[in-house]
C-alpha cells in the first residue's frame, strides 16, 4: 500500500521532498517483499541513510553518498546491529563538528570522533522528542 504523507515517520515529515520519496519507495517495495512491520521501515531507513543523514528532527542530503554506519554497511542481512540511528559515521571529523555546531553542542572541539558521533546521536533524539512534542500541542 503506497505511503501518504501521514503515513510516513515524523522525521521525514520535516524533510525534503526527496527523502520522503526515497523512504516511501523503499517502504512500499519492502512491504511487497517482506509484509508490513519494522523489516520494512528498517529497510526503508537503510536505504535513506545512504543519501541522507539525521540533523536534529530531520534528514538532510549527505555531502557523499554511502552507507552511514557499519550496520547500513552489512546491507540486509540477517544479523542486525546497533546503528548509528541515522548519524553519518563515515563523515570527516570536521563535518561532524560542523553538525554538532549546527546542534550546539557544548565542548565539540575537543570531542573524540565517537563521543561526536555519541553527542549528535543524543542531540538528534531529543530535538526530535521535542518536535513530536510540539506537533502534539498542534494536534497532529
Amino acid at each position: 500500500m503506497p505511503q501518504e504523507r501521514d503515513d510516513i515517520p515524523s522525521t521525514l515529515q520535516r524533510s525534503p521532498e526527496k527523502a520522503q520519496r526515497t523512504w516511501k519507495k523503499t517502504h512500499d517495495s519492502a512491504v511487497g517483499t517482506y509484509g508490513e512491520g519494522q523489516r520494512a521501515h528498517r529497510t526503508a531507513f537503510a536505504s535513506l541513510k545512504h543519501s541522507f543523514e539525521k540533523v536534529g528532527d530531520r534528514w538532510e542530503p549527505k555531502e557523499q553518498k554511502g552507507p552511514s554506519d557499519p550496520q547500513a554497511e552489512r546491507g540486509a542481512t540477517q544479523e542486525r546491529g546497533p546503528t548509528a540511528g541515522g548519524v553519518d559515521v563515515n563523515a570527516s571529523r570536521q563535518h561532524l563538528e560542523e553538525v554538532a555546531g549546527r546542534l550546539n553542542i557544548p565542548g565539540r572541539s575537543s570531542m573524540k570522533k565517537a563521543d561526536l558521533v555519541d553527542a549528535i546521536g543524543k542531540a538528534n533524539r531529543r530535538e526530535t522528542a521535542e518536535a513530536r512534542e510540539a506537533d502534539k500541542g498542534r494536534g497532529r
